[in-house]
């Protein structure tokens, strides 16, 4: 036999067994689209985590998740967008649990104060974020003396006063890790006055009462023994307090 024809024998096995490769190959892609694109991978389950404020149904709703969609054909990236237009959610991440479910994790923003404005009341987060307007009065901190420039939810609240609005957010964090609760706080002067109750006032700069919550929660103990729900407590440097039953 010449050697060109065992030549061309040889390129026209190579060329059976590319074209065999290609056709298996092709064969197997499209197996696996088939598979992965069947009803087996629809999904049947949403499960919403860490939500709070919202309910399970609420975020489901945002984020227009939707069950019968594949599970490898849903837009995670555009839910995830749609969600984190809301000012309620900080983050968000979506997770596809196979064979059919998906898995919604929020990270919420919660309601730490609230400032008159007007008729109505604007809700903050404890980073100063502008999550909602209400014309019921909350059971939060509020927080007075302050001039409002922009109270556009989603966006940070924009105060005149913005150097006492960052003083007086980082207080009521501290406040809250020492399990205490200001009814009010009126910063409409250099020394703060922050309201336990009604008449029950602890006066002093923001650091001042934050260098002193410990010894402030020893005096509330104290007047609270004593049946005392009026006066003002002075907070100043070095530890020093001084009380009296008087309120302006």
């Amino acid at each position: 036999m010449k050697e060109n024809d065992k030549g061309r024998k040889k390129k026209k096995r190579k060329k059976k067994r590319y074209l065999l490769k290609f056709l298996i190959t092709v064969a197997f892609a499209t197996g696996l689209y088939f598979f992965f694109t069947s009803s087996l991978f629809d999904i049947q389950k949403i499960t919403v985590e860490n939500n709070n404020y919202y309910t399970a149904e609420q975020i489901i709703s945002l984020a227009g998740a939707k069950t019968g969609v594949n599970l490898f054909e849903a837009p995670l990236s555009q839910m995830k967008e749609k969600l984190l237009e809301d000012p309620y959610v900080k983050n968000v991440k979506l997770k596809k649990r196979l064979p059919a479910e998906v898995v919604i994790i929020v990270d919420e923003r919660k309601e730490e104060a609230a400032i008159p404005y007007s008729n109505s009341f604007i809700i903050i987060d404890g980073e100063g974020m502008v999550l909602r307007k209400s014309n019921v009065e909350p059971t939060l901190t509020l927080l007075m003396g302050m001039t409002v420039k922009n109270m556009k939810p989603g966006t940070p609240l924009e105060v005149e006063e913005n150097a006492s609005l960052t003083d007086t957010l980082k207080l009521l964090r501290k406040v809250k890790e020492h399990d205490l609760f200001f009814k009010k706080i009126d910063i409409t002067s250099i020394s703060i006055k922050a309201y336990i109750y009604d008449q029950l006032i602890c006066e002093g700069t923001p650091e001042n009462i934050m260098d002193n919550l410990d010894s402030l929660q020893e005096v509330l103990y104290d007047l609270y023994t004593k049946g005392i729900e009026r006066g003002v407590i002075k907070m100043g440097s070095d530890e020093y307090f001084s009380f009296s039953p008087l309120v302006e």
